[in-house]
């Protein structure tokens, strides 16, 4: 998590929004849109065979293009799959 952490520090520059997202993003004060994003690809991560077209309205509903929805999904999608390999591989983290 430290990795994504920083990333995260460097992208937001609020030091006190990121330590709430690490802790709980559904209650970190984040606006509608990337509360949407956050569920939709925890949502992906967690359940994939639970997806309906109704997870992707509801990215739309909150502002997201389609491309836009196209990129989150290939995004999260590629972290599961980075993931999946460093696991299956035994891979650690520096």
């Amino acid at each position: 998590m430290t990795h994504h952490r920083r990333g995260l520090r460097r992208k937001l520059r609020d030091d006190a929004l990121v330590d709430r997202i690490v802790e709980d993003y559904r209650t970190a004060g984040l606006d509608p849109r990337r509360l949407a994003m956050l569920e939709y690809a925890e949502k992906l991560t967690l359940t994939p065979a639970d997806m309906t077209s109704d997870d992707v309205g509801g990215l739309r509903d909150t502002g997201f293009e389609d491309a836009d929805i196209l990129a989150i999904a290939e995004v999260a999608a590629y972290y599961a799959y980075v993931n999946r390999i460093a696991d299956g591989l035994g891979v650690t983290l520096e």
